[in-house]
Order: structure tokens, then sequence, then C-alpha cells
């Protein structure tokens, strides 16, 4: 009997073992984990319920119909590749071809009149929405005024360079298909592939005004820098005419971020870092000043032009709809609805924004899931570039 007793209680406790092991189980099971990584797709109904939060008003505009030339300048873009037999860019196992994009945008365009009339939701049912997941990182860039000449003169002895006569630029993917895409930057040294310089060493280097054309002479070193971040600016010349510079090329070093590299090294709250704090940082020290930037080996180059901003596919930007990504993730000409909360200067909360927009720009530090929302020229453009960096949803639209 006491053995039966026995049996039965181990028999007993194995069993309440087995059931609380299964509701863990289950338990670990209902727990949310990380959304898988891809683009998911929208059913039609939650598209459309995406879509009517949508407000022109919300991005500066007055109407629907200022997007058009936005939406013409991409299908430009696109129509060219597809015409050049590019290939398609794959995202995540789902091949987007180029003439995939040109219907797009071609319906885009056709659609806008009735959008005024019928209201954003429309989209929902005209095209595919895709959620890219996990969602993505939102930062801004903006065009920046800096003082300059066009001849040095006192006070204005910061060169802003063109592209070098010895820089040297090969398209990996001609020489095999894994490197699709890719380019390397170089220069020859006596017969010798070697990298280009870096920041560090164009700055030391006492002939470099022989290699490449000074466009014009800034006042200040870090307003020089902040240009070569946002890739494209405008010139405040002595006499108040503005010239725009836009980007030319770079010398291929990996881009480091300053204000990550600041905080690391104690000298600013990695909590609170923007745009903003760095340049008071750099203001506050200017004995720093060669050591702290030279840590981005990063370098750009521009090209004086008559107007700007314009972005990768060489068009014009538009604030709050140009946008720059990595276009292995996000193709450059695709349309996307993104929702973002956006900081305000004189507000104490962020103004929530669901935008119609599109691919149109690439960035050094816009890789993966990061998507860079030109801000504009403004002082508020310059605000929300600052101190916009959070994470938002962003939904690439496809032609039913």
């Amino acid at each position: 009997m006491r053995r039966t007793y026995r049996f039965c209680e181990g028999k007993w406790k194995t069993t309440i073992c087995v059931i609380a092991l299964l509701a863990l189980c289950f338990l670990w099971g209902c727990q949310p984990g990380p959304p898988p990584k891809g683009l998911e797709p929208m059913a039609p109904k939650r598209a459309e319920r995406v879509a009517q939060r949508m407000a022109p008003a919300k991005q500066g505009l007055e109407s629907w119909r200022e997007l058009r030339p936005v939406w013409e300048r991409s299908l430009e873009y696109v129509r060219r590749k597809r015409e050049l037999g590019a290939p398609p860019t794959k995202v995540y196992g789902r091949s987007i071809p180029w003439a995939e994009l040109e219907r797009t945008l071609e319906r885009m365009i056709e659609l806008l009149p009735r959008l005024e009339r019928e209201g954003p939701s429309l989209l929902g049912r005209h095209f595919r929405f895709y959620r890219l997941q996990p969602e993505p990182l939102f930062t801004g860039y903006f065009e920046p005024t800096l003082r300059a000449s066009l001849t040095k003169r006192p006070g204005y002895e910061v060169p802003i360079y063109g592209v070098p006569e010895d820089l040297k630029v090969a398209d990996l993917g001609r020489f095999h298909p894994r490197w699709e895409g890719q380019k390397l930057v170089y220069r020859l040294e006596e017969g010798r592939i070697e990298p280009y310089f870096s920041r560090e060493a164009i700055r030391e280097h006492v002939d470099f005004r022989k290699k490449a054309p000074v466009l014009a002479w800034a006042k200040d070193r870090v307003e020089v820098f902040i240009l070569q971040i946002q890739g494209s600016g405008k010139l405040k010349l002595p006499d108040g005419r503005i010239v725009h510079v836009g980007y030319a090329g770079k010398n291929g070093r990996p881009y480091r971020s300053l204000g990550r590299i600041l905080g690391e090294r104690g000298h600013l709250d990695s909590s609170s870092l923007d745009m903003w704090s760095i340049s008071r940082f750099l203001d506050d020290n200017p004995h720093m000043l060669p050591e702290v930037l030279d840590v981005n080996p990063s370098f750009v180059f521009f090209q004086l032009r008559e107007d700007g901003p314009f972005g990768a596919m060489n068009k014009k930007l538009t604030p709050m709809a140009s946008l720059a990504t990595d276009p292995s993730v996000i193709p450059l000409g695709t349309p996307l609805v993104y929702r973002v909360r956006l900081p305000e200067r004189d507000a104490e909360d962020t103004l929530p924004v669901t935008g119609l927009g599109v691919a149109q720009d690439v960035g050094g530090a816009i890789t993966n899931h990061h998507l860079d929302l030109f801000c504009g020229s403004s002082d508020e453009a310059k605000y929300r570039a600052g101190h916009l960096k959070v994470k938002g949803s962003v939904y690439l639209l496809l032609a039913r």
C-alpha cells in the first residue's frame, strides 16, 4: 500500500510539472516577440484607414496638386532606369522592377485631382501598401545657409572644394554581379590603387588646392562641416546674393557620427544629442575643432548650381515630401506614406504627421531601416532636422 501511494504521489507530481511546463510554454508563446523583418502587405481597408489620416496642410501644402512636380521628377528618373534595362531591386524577397514603379507613379499622377475631391483614402483602393518591419528610424535634414565669398578675403578662409582631378570611381558591378550597386573611390599613386585622402589628410595636405578647385571660401568651419552632412546648401555672399551648392562626390571613406563620438568620449550627454548641442560644444571649444571633426573621415565635394537643393536622382527636393533612403530597402522613386511625430520649435508636444512622399535621395549614414526626411531651408526646418530622431512607420506603395 505504501509503495502504491509513493508511486501515485510521484506520478501526480510529474503530471503537475507537465501541466506547469505547458502553461509556461503557452504564456511564453503569447508574449509579443519582435515583428518579422520585411515588407508586411496591408489589407485594402486597413490601407484606406492609414491613408485617410493624411492632410496636405500638415506637410505645408495647400493642396495635393502641389505634389505633381514631385511625382513627375521621380517618373523621369524611374522611366530612364527602365529604358536602360536596370535590374530590379529585391527587397526581402520581393522583386520591384522599374516598370512597376513607372506604372505606380503614372497612377499617382492620374489620381492627384481625385484626391482633392474624394480624399486620400482613395490611395488604399488603388495601391498595395507594404509596411516596412521593424519600424524605421526617422531623422531629418535641411538646406543650410552659409556665410561665404567666391574669392578669398579676410574672415572667409575655409575652402569649399569641388571634385578633385585625381579622384576616381569604379563601378564594381561591372566586375562581378555580387558587387552590383557598389562603387570603389580611389586614387592612383605610382601606378598603385590607394584609398582617397581622408578628411584629416585633406586638411593637412599642403597642395590640395592644386588637386581640387575651391568653389568658395566660408566664414565658419563648423558651418562647412554641417553643409557636408546635409549634402547641399546656399551660400550667402557679402553683397547679399545667394548661390546654391550641391553634392558632386565624396572621398569614399565611411561616415562616422560626430554626435556618437562626442557622447562616447563623455563630452556630451548621449541621451540629448542633436545638431544644436554639437554646434554649441564646438563653438565653446574651438581648440578641439580639428581633433573632433577629423573623427569623421568622410569628406564631400560640391558643385555650384543655379537652383537647389538636388537629391541623388539629380532632381530638386521638396520639403516634407522628399526622403533619403537605403536604395536596397526602398528603391529611389518609390512612393511612400510615412507616419512620424515631428518636433516643433515653440510647442511642448510633437506634431503627428501622416504624409505622402517619395524616396528621392540617399546618404552615407542612411542605411537599412533608416529614413531621412528633407525638412526644407527655413529656421523651422533647421530646428526639426536637428531634433528629429524617433521611430515611425513607412508604407511602400505599388499600383494594384
